[in-house]
């Protein structure tokens, strides 16, 4: 279980800070970090992650795509964890 929980914070610290560079990035207007990477470190379990860094940067905040797409790795994940805990399931 720690190993889990360490894992975990690995992946949505790496997604934080993925958020907080394409910030950086955008600002700057340089080359940016891929929609498609921020959506797997969010789908390898960052998605407290990646939506901390969405809040806290303001950033992605506007793109509804993004945010559609985003919603539904963070649900599914909702439902897979909710699925794990349930013992009747």
């Amino acid at each position: 279980m720690e190993v889990l929980l360490l894992f975990f914070f690995i992946v949505n610290s790496i997604a934080f800070i993925l958020g907080g560079y394409d910030k950086y990035l955008a600002v700057r207007h340089k080359s940016r970090i891929s929609e498609n990477t921020l959506f797997a470190a969010a789908l390898f379990g960052g998605s407290i992650g990646l939506l901390l860094a969405m809040l806290f940067f303001r950033h992605k905040t506007g793109k509804y795509s993004f945010i559609i797409k985003f919603t539904i790795i963070f649900l599914a994940q909702l439902v897979l964890f909710y699925l794990k805990l349930d013992p009747e399931i």
